[in-house]
C-alpha cells in the first residue's frame, strides 16, 4: 500500500478529509497519513482504540514513536495519558491496550538504526522554552543526528520569517490552526514539506503543533 509514500513530494492530509480504516484487530482503526508497505510498513497514522481494545504482542524492528492525543494508552511498561510522548527504539516490543479508549499520533519504522534511546515525556509538566520568534514557545521532545522533534506553541497573530528546511519538515496540528502560502491547516491536519522546501508560516488564531525537522532524505535530482 502506498499513501503519500514519495518523501520527495509535499503531502497534506486535511482534518476534514479524514477517513478511518479498520486494522487487523477489532476495535482499532487507523487514519493513514503516509504509508509505504502493507501491515509491516513505514507509516504515519492517527490510531483510534475503542474502549477495551487490545493489540497482540509485536516487535517494532525499526522503532515506534507516538503522542497520545486523547484518553489513556497502556502497555506492560505503564500508562500513557493524553499529552504523553513515547519513543520505543528498534527491537522493542509490547502488547498494548486501552481500557478507556484513546487516540494516538503514531510513526512506525522511521528511526535511525543507531537511535536506541527509549523516551517518555509528559508534555503536561515538561519545560517550555522561548522560540526564536516572539510569540512562539518550544518544548523539545527528542533529537538524534539532524532530526529534531518538538511541540511548538504559537500565540495568535504570530508570523515566522521565510525559511528553508534542508532535511524536510513534518507538522501535525494539535490545536488551533497554522497557515502558509499554500493554505490553512486546522487541528487534526498533517503536512510534510520535502527537503529544500521553503515557506513563511503564520497563525492568526494561535496553534499547538507537533513538529519534526531534519529527518527526510535529500532528493537526488
Amino acid at each position: 500500500m502506498l499513501v503519500n509514500a514519495d518523501l520527495g513530494q509535499r503531502a497534506v492530509s486535511f482534518a476534514d478529509e479524514a477517513e478511518w480504516a479498520p486494522s487487523p484487530m477489532a476495535g482499532v482503526e487507523r487514519r493513514m497519513l503516509e504509508r509505504d508497505g502493507d501491515e509491516v510498513a513505514r507509516a504515519t497514522s492517527v490510531v483510534r482504540y475503542r474502549p477495551g481494545s487490545r493489540f497482540p504482542r509485536h516487535e517494532h524492528a525499526l522503532g515506534e514513536e507516538f503522542l497520545v492525543l486523547e484518553g489513556t494508552f497502556e502497555d506492560e511498561q505503564g500508562q500513557y495519558p493524553a499529552g504523553t510522548y513515547v519513543r520505543n527504539p528498534p527491537g522493542s516490543g509490547h502488547a498494548p491496550w486501552s481500557d478507556a479508549g484513546c487516540v494516538l499520533f503514531v510513526k512506525l519504522r522511521q528511526f535511525h538504526p543507531d537511535d536506541r534511546e527509549r523516551v517518555v515525556v509528559d508534555t503536561r509538566s515538561a519545560e517550555w522554552f522561548p522560540g526564536i520568534v516572539k510569540g512562539i514557545a518550544v518544548l523539545p521532545l527528542h533529537g538524534f543526528g539532524s532530526e529534531r522533534v518538538s511541540l511548538v506553541r504559537w500565540a495568535a497573530n504570530t508570523r515566522f520569517m521565510p525559511h528553508v528546511h534542508p532535511g524536510g519538515e513534518e507538522i501535525f496540528v494539535l490545536d488551533g490552526a497554522v497557515e502558509d502560502e499554500e493554505g490553512r491547516y486546522a487541528a487534526g491536519s498533517w503536512l510534510r514539506n520535502p527537503p529544500g522546501s521553503q515557506h513563511m508560516p503564520f497563525s492568526l488564531e494561535g496553534c499547538l503543533l507537533y513538529v519534526k525537522i531534519g529527518h527526510l532524505p535529500e532528493v537526488v535530482k
